[in-house]
């Protein structure tokens, strides 16, 4: 009697009115707050590539593939791409070092250290780009030693490279301390147990586990060399065919009324980085 009288409370208050309106009303939040994540999402995202897209498209696919021909904006892409693999493979061995000692290692002042690698997120790209001029150019504190190397730094692809890695610092870094806080060092004494060296324990134990990690510190710190603006224009000068990089490009369309080029250019760098950042996420779904 009592198991029936409890299953017949049940189903009362399952189907009571209460109830039945409060799942309504659950279930009518969850959708408005799907829907003010979507289209949050779409306007910051979807509408400029849209806008992109028109723009570039304005006087037909013919004319937007010309203007990517241009000699100019083919050299300022290749600028781009050569400091984007530069700095990755900088990143990818440093960042990773870096990654391993603040994890591993406790020394005095790394608490400092570790926030200074956030720096470049709170430092405008532009103030950087000067630092560096103070650093390295005409009148620079290492004016002399880069005179005497015969190395000029600013207003050249290797300062425009200085400035990309200052502003892609946290990437490689941030993306690897998470996945080595969460790696079982057991795996590496048990390697160690088995008389393995300890640069063979990395590459056939450590490495393995943290590849995701490094696909998507390689991923953000590439999309982000491709992306910047200020530092590279600051130290490099953005000179026509020599340091101009596709954003200075751009920014020298737009300002020469050169529409379509410039709207060309835009959605061809930012559907570069869109691919990358996908194409990361698919390789992690397939791997799983």
């Amino acid at each position: 009697m009592t198991v029936t009288s409890s299953s017949s409370s049940y189903a009362k208050a399952k189907n009571s009115p209460v109830t039945w309106s409060s799942r309504i009303r659950r279930k009518w939040t969850s959708w408005v707050l799907i829907a003010l994540v979507v289209g949050y999402v779409s306007f910051l995202i979807l509408t400029p590539i849209i806008a992109l897209i028109i723009g570039a498209l304005k006087d037909g696919l013919g004319a937007s593939l010309s203007s990517l021909n241009q000699p100019d904006i083919l050299s300022a892409f290749w600028n781009t791409v050569w400091i984007g693999l530069i700095v990755v493979a900088i990143h990818a061995v440093f960042g990773t070092i870096t990654a391993w000692v603040f994890v591993r290692d406790r020394f005095p002042g790394r608490d400092l250290l570790n926030a200074l690698v956030d720096m470049p997120f709170a430092i405008s790209p532009v103030v950087a780009g000067y630092m560096l001029l103070l650093l390295f150019g005409r009148n620079g504190f290492l004016a002399p030693v880069i005179d005497i190397l015969g190395i000029q730094v600013a207003f050249a692809l290797p300062g425009m490279v200085l400035a990309t890695l200052f502003v892609t610092l946290p990437f490689m870094i941030r993306e690897l301390i998470p996945v080595l806080e969460s790696f079982d060092q057991g795996q590496e004494k048990a390697a160690a147990t088995l008389g393995a060296s300890g640069w063979r324990t990395f590459w056939r134990v450590t490495l393995p586990s943290l590849r995701w990690g490094l696909i998507y510190g390689i991923t953000l710190t590439f999309a982000r060399a491709l992306g910047e603006f200020g530092a590279v224009l600051v130290v490099g000068g953005g000179v026509q065919g020599h340091t101009e990089t596709a954003t200075l490009f751009i920014y020298r369309a737009l300002d020469e009324r050169q529409y379509i080029a410039a709207y060309s250019a835009a959605l061809l760098l930012g559907m570069i980085s869109l691919l990358l950042v996908i194409g990361s996420d698919w390789l992690r779904r397939k791997d799983r």
